[in-house]
């Protein structure tokens, strides 16, 4: 919750999800749809620090329409959170091994009168056990608002979240048996049970949006029994900053034509000598006065940076990491400013401990 509290007061797209929300699992048979998942997403998002709290929480109509480009319904998304139930291992009153049912929305209200459409606003509570799990949660995911936005697979943003809540531990690794699998993901009993066409229809899809949207790559192995997929490990590997940057640049494109530029299909119009991409981006302007990465030590007077470093280079020496940063990125360091700048530091940092491990 104090990660949550310092996302919300930097702003920005990034924010802190629960651990223990993003492993729960849905009772068999349910899970959430994109549109739900998203909203759910938008609800931590905006609750921050103080979702562990007996209070309601408001969020304009607006903010979640602009994640929703299409006439998905607010009030169905909403009635569907209601009405979902998770489960977790729990014990009875005897001391005995229990599951526990629940739903993660107590109530919740939708104003009916907007001005254009666009003034109205929801208000919701958490339930107690939804709060008792929040606060209790250990763990945490660092997820960005334009990626969870970004996925057009149900199945994507589940994995998507398992990866950034796994990404900085020793072992950024998730494994499972297929039962495991199917309720990690969300994925329907009857649903793709043959194993090749779960394969192409939700893993091939997931890794693919992965790849494009988030700040890390996955991979995965299937461990096989005879001719017969018993269980899968997926692995999180932070990206290189060059990789960080084309995110980034993706993330500001509109999402039109994103499946095409994944794929490699999107077409060129020329243009006299030069090519116009049919699909173009819209990138704002970066400042002019904007510093560069420095050719000295960041300890001093680069506050931002260095604080990047100390919080995601796992205790290695931060000018260490810079000259390497600086090797790595040669002359392509001179043009980057502002946002790019900052992911393509963060990623180098967090791919430097994935390679050499925390310092002792």
């Amino acid at each position: 919750m104090r990660v949550a509290a310092a996302l919300r007061a930097k702003g920005g797209d990034e924010f802190a999800k629960p651990g223990n929300i993003i492993e729960v699992k849905f009772v068999k048979g349910e899970s959430l749809s994109l549109t739900a998942s998203r909203l759910l997403a938008l609800m931590i998002l905006t609750a921050g620090g103080d979702a562990w709290e007996d209070k309601p929480h408001r969020m304009r109509k607006a903010d979640i329409r602009r994640g929703h480009k299409g006439n998905e319904r607010i009030t169905d998304m909403l009635e569907e959170l209601h009405r979902t139930l998770f489960a977790i291992d729990d014990k009875s009153w005897r001391g005995k091994k229990a599951t526990l049912r629940f739903s993660l929305i107590s109530r919740s209200r939708e104003e009916t009168e907007e001005d254009g459409g666009e003034a109205g606003w929801i208000e919701w509570e958490f339930t107690p056990d939804a709060r008792k799990m929040i606060q209790a949660s250990e763990t945490y995911a660092v997820l960005n608002r334009q990626a969870v936005l970004g996925f057009r697979s149900n199945y994507a943003l589940r994995l998507y979240e398992l990866g950034a809540l796994r990404l900085h531990r020793r072992q950024a690794t998730w494994r499972g048996d297929m039962a495991a699998l199917r309720a990690a993901l969300g994925i329907p009993p009857e649903v793709y049970t043959d194993f090749a066409q779960l394969r192409r229809k939700v893993l091939e899809k997931a890794k693919a949006e992965i790849d494009q949207l988030a700040h890390f790559r996955v991979e995965w192995r299937e461990i096989r029994q005879g001719r017969t997929v018993a269980e899968i490990e997926f692995r999180f590997e932070p990206k290189t900053p060059p990789e960080v940057i084309e995110t980034v640049d993706e993330l500001d494109r509109h999402s039109g034509g994103r499946r095409e530029r994944r794929e490699g299909t999107v077409e060129t119009m020329s243009v006299g000598q030069g090519a116009i991409a049919a699909a173009p981006k819209a990138i704002a302007k970066l400042k002019a006065e904007e510093p560069t990465f420095p050719r000295g030590s960041i300890r001093f007077g680069h506050d931002d940076l260095l604080a990047i470093g100390r919080a995601h280079g796992g205790g290695w020496d931060i000018d260490m990491i810079a000259s390497g940063f600086r090797e790595h990125m040669g002359e392509r360091l001179e043009k980057l400013r502002g946002v790019k700048l900052a992911a393509a530091w963060k990623g180098f940092c967090e791919s430097w401990v994935t390679r050499r491990g925390r310092a002792v």
